[in-house]
């Protein structure tokens, strides 16, 4: 995908903090699609997200959005942007319908009849205050606002976090339903479980740079867990890409073909991406 092409493209992407440095991040969503954003804490999510988004200045590197810069395209850019936060406040002891008020103005592109339907397809209630409402209806109340300005590509920064397993899981429908529907969705989360119920693709950040850029069914494919009782034998250590200490042994993370006939598991996501943190350690 190019800078023209993509509904997100960055590239080569630099910010440097006292003990922490995002180092050249560069990829491109494709539109249509549910990317991943995954690492641990301190590996560089957040500050990607706010590079990309402006709320940080970027040492280097360039950012587009459709082909948009957002220096000097910044109101054209945020009609096709949705942002959605778990951590997102808004007033409140305010109604909805007020809220919306108020967004509504900021916004040329916003369809009233779009915004009704997300509203009765969530199943929210204007005279509601933000304060009445589960984290789960704030999050898809927040996507509700940013669907009925059209926004093409929405950027959803641990959308699931803090939600129980029922709330998560309807989110994790309606984002695929959003997907069929031709949005772009950028996910930075540390709930590696609802990826790999979405996710078309996944960039592992790891110590501020992409470790991994790949298709999900790439990813998770290209790795096999097994168990050991007791010590990790010398043969094993020397394939292995991260150990884990469980109750009565450790489990050993082995590419694919390094694992055949070891009796070794198809790994989830979250138990790739901390072997592959422990990466050196056998």
């Amino acid at each position: 995908m190019t800078g023209n092409d993509a509904p997100l493209f960055v590239r080569g992407l630099c910010k440097r903090y006292p003990g922490f440095a995002l180092r050249d991040v560069s990829f491109a969503l494709r539109p249509g699609t549910i990317t991943g954003l995954i690492g641990r804490n301190g590996a560089g999510k957040t500050t990607t997200l706010n590079s990309i988004l402006g709320f940080v200045h970027p040492d280097a590197g360039e950012v587009r959005f459709g082909g948009l810069d957002m220096a000097g395209n910044a109101r054209a850019v945020k009609q096709r942007l949705g942002f959605v936060s778990a951590g997102m406040t808004y007033y409140t002891r305010r109604k909805l319908r007020t809220i919306t008020d108020v967004t509504r103005s900021f916004y040329d592109t916003w369809d009233e009849a779009a915004y009704r339907r997300c509203m009765s397809r969530f199943g929210l209630d204007e005279d509601k205050t933000p304060a009445a409402l589960s984290n789960g209806m704030k999050i898809k109340y927040a996507l509700a606002l940013a669907l009925s300005h059209g926004a093409e590509l929405l950027i959803l920064d641990e959308p699931t976090s803090g939600l129980d397993p029922v709330s998560r899981e309807e989110l994790v429908e309606v984002f695929l339903s959003l997907r069929e529907e031709g949005k772009t969705l950028l996910f930075s989360t540390h709930i590696t479980g609802d990826l790999e119920k979405c996710a078309d693709r996944v960039i592992f950040l790891r110590r501020g740079a992409v470790a991994v850029d790949q298709p999900m069914d790439d990813f998770a494919g290209a790795y096999r867990l097994i168990r050991c009782p007791g010590e990790v034998p010398p043969a094993l250590r020397a394939l292995a890409l991260g150990t884990c200490a469980v109750r009565d042994g450790h489990t050993v993370l082995l590419r694919r073909e390094d694992a055949e006939g070891l009796g070794a598991r198809i790994p989830a996501l979250d138990e790739i991406m901390t072997h592959l943190e422990r990466e050196g350690e056998a």
